[in-house]
C-alpha cells in the first residue's frame, strides 16, 4: 500500500484522509510515524512560514539588500555631487556655513529612507489585513526595524565616504552595501569568519533569529550605531576643511 499526502488542502483531516486510504487502523506504526511527520511538515510550512517566514525572506530581499543599495545611493553621492555638476561653488558662496549645509543634505538622507521604511511597513501591515490574516505585529515591527537601522548605518558610512569624494560615486556606494551583505554571508557559512557579525549590519537582520528569539541583538545593534554616528563625525571633520573644487 502507498501513502501519499496532497498538499494545499484545506482541513488537517482531508489531509489524513487522502494520506490513509485505508484508514487508521490499517497502518502500522512506521506508516503512522511517517504521516505525522509530514503532516507536521505541512502545518509549519503553512501557518509559520507563509506569514511570518515569507514576510522575513521578503524583508531580507527588499528591505536588506535593496534597501541598503538604496540608503547608499542616497548618502555617498550627496555631498560630492556638489564638486561633480559644479554647484558647489555657487552653493558655497552664500552665507551659509559648511556645518549647514552637511546637515541639511544628512536630514535629507534620513527623511528618503524613513519615508520609504514608513510606507512599506504600512503597506506591509495593509497587505496581511486585507487578506484577513492575523497580524503578527511584533515580529513584522523588529524585521521592518532591524532593516530600518541597517539602512542607517549604511547610509552613515556612505555619509562620510561621501566627503571625500569629489566625482561620481555610486558604485563606491553600490560596492559598500553588496560588500556588507557578502560578509554576512560569509559569517554564516564558515564558523571561524563569525566576527564579521560585527562587521556587517546584516548581522543582526537575521529573520530567522529575530523571529525565534522575539528581538533584536543589541551588542550588534550597538556597534553599528556607532559604526554610523562615526562616519556622520568624519564627514563633518572632513566637508568643513575640504578644498572644495
Amino acid at each position: 500500500m502507498s501513502y501519499t499526502i496532497v498538499f494545499g488542502a484545506n482541513h488537517p483531516l482531508t489531509v489524513f484522509a487522502k494520506a490513509c486510504p485505508g484508514g487508521v487502523n490499517r497502518i502500522n506504526s512506521a506508516a503512522q510515524a511517517a504521516t505525522a511527520a509530514a503532516l507536521l511538515i505541512y502545518f509549519i510550512i503553512r501557518l509559520f512560514f507563509f506569514l511570518i517566514g515569507f514576510s522575513a525572506v521578503e524583508c531580507g530581499n527588499v528591505l536588506g539588500l535593496g534597501g541598503a543599495f538604496f540608503a547608499a545611493l542616497c548618502a555617498v553621492g550627496i555631498l560630492s555631487k556638489e564638486e561633480k555638476d559644479k554647484t558647489a561653488e555657487f552653493l558655497l558662496t552664500h552665507p551659509v556655513s559648511r556645518k549647514r549645509v552637511v546637515t541639511e543634505k544628512l536630514i535629507a538622507v534620513l527623511i528618503q529612507i524613513t519615508a520609504m521604511n514608513i510606507i512599506i511597513y504600512a503597506l506591509a501591515v495593509g497587505s496581511i489585513a486585507a487578506i484577513g490574516e492575523e497580524i503578527p505585529l511584533k515580529e513584522i515591527s523588529l524585521l521592518h526595524l532591524a532593516y530600518y537601522l541597517l539602512q542607517l548605518e549604511l547610509a552613515g558610512i556612505c555619509f562620510g565616504i561621501s566627503a571625500f569624494l569629489r566625482k561620481g560615486s555610486a558604485g563606491v556606494g553600490l560596492g559598500i552595501a553588496a560588500m556588507m551583505y557578502f560578509l554576512n554571508l560569509i559569517a554564516n557559512i564558515a564558523d571561524v569568519a563569525e566576527f564579521l557579525k560585527y562587521i556587517t549590519p546584516f548581522g543582526y537582520c537575521e529573520g530567522a533569529d529575530i523571529v525565534s528569539n522575539g528581538s533584536l541583538d543589541l551588542t550588534l545593534v550597538a556597534i553599528g550605531a556607532v559604526i554610523g554616528i562615526g562616519g556622520v563625525i568624519t564627514s563633518y571633520l572632513k566637508y568643513t576643511k575640504k578644498d572644495i573644487h
